[in-house]
């Protein structure tokens, strides 16, 4: 049983070293991939290739659009054109850590009969967590990227205009939230009634076999890219489109992480201290996110201890 850590970097160097040498020490036998946007910052490639079964590639930044998406599956296509040996493939961020024992989650997965790990709904239903009209709004509009950041006192003052638009008519979306963007209610889409649009948190844990349909169906079918390269916030549809509507998998509607969306604005969920501890050492928890080492580096000290008092420590030293 071996998994496949996907983590995408663009910040906090030493916090970047800090997980993927925990990931090592707990779980010796897994690989590690970091995606890394470098224009962000630096990272030194070396020290993190010189620990086993580690990788480095590069990747280009960007939030709300599909730069996220294009990484994960460059990723996908790395794993696999490089015969990687895995069993389940975990994406996570560079501000995610680990919530217990790695072998714990390997003991999970190798027992479970489920394909994979992670929130779905159909984005037209009641049950999407958005509302119905942002997930039309979403993924039922071409969006054109203007490339233009408004502060936050711009946003505030164009609100007033941006809700007008939105709500009086049904062809034309403005969005503010990750620069600003302009949508036209898209005349063609892919969805229909055999093939919906599902939704749901951009983080998974999936079995390497949803991962080869994944490649497969994307070398097949270069159009629904094309598709969700003009959509607002694909990361958290796209691969939730694919598997779900393939119909040959057994998924489990939690993804078994901890985000505080509390106060939540733009996208930024809270950021994790030790005051949430008690929260993050729930036997149905795996990682948490988002950590900040130079906001409080005493919880990821904490979650150390954790994750390395019933490790079984293998080969790998620090």
């Amino acid at each position: 049983m071996k998994i496949a850590y996907l983590i995408q970097t663009y910040k906090n160097p030493e916090q970047i070293y800090r997980l993927v040498h925990i990931i090592k020490k707990s779980s010796p036998d897994s690989f590690v991939l970091v995606s890394h946007n470098f224009a962000a910052s630096n990272l030194n490639v070396e020290l993190l290739e010189n620990l086993p079964d580690v990788k480095v590639v590069s990747a280009i930044g960007g939030r709300g659009n599909f730069a996220l998406v294009q990484a994960y599956l460059e990723a996908i296509d790395w794993l696999l054109n490089h015969k990687i040996e895995f069993d389940w493939l975990i994406n996570i961020t560079g501000q995610d850590y680990p919530t217990q024992p790695l072998p714990e989650i390997e003991k999970f997965l190798a027992e479970t009969t489920y394909d994979g790990f992670f929130d779905y709904f159909n984005v037209l239903s009641e049950k999407c967590t958005w509302g119905a009209k942002d997930g039309r709004d979403r993924y039922f509009y071409q969006y054109w990227w203007s490339g233009i950041e408004l502060a936050k006192w711009q946003r505030g003052l164009l609100k007033p205009l941006r809700l007008f638009i939105n709500n009086i008519q049904p062809w034309l979306r403005i969005d503010f939230s990750y620069g600003l963007i302009v949508g036209m209610r898209s005349l063609s889409t892919p969805f229909n009634e055999n093939f919906l649009c599902y939704g749901g948190s951009y983080f998974k844990t999936i079995s390497r076999n949803c991962v080869q349909y994944i490649h497969e169906f994307c070398q097949q079918h270069p159009e629904l890219i094309d598709y969700y390269k003009k959509t607002r916030l694909p990361d958290e549809s796209f691969i939730q489109t694919i598997l779900i509507n393939s119909g040959l998998f057994n998924f489990y509607p939690r993804n078994m992480r901890y985000i505080d969306w509390t106060n939540s604005r733009h996208g930024h969920p809270a950021i994790l201290t030790i005051d949430y501890y008690p929260k993050l050492i729930r036997d149905d928890i795996y990682f948490a996110r988002k950590f900040e080492i130079d906001r409080d580096s005493k919880i990821l000290d904490k979650l150390d201890e954790r994750i390395m008092q019933t490790t079984v420590q293998g080969s790998y030293s620090k």
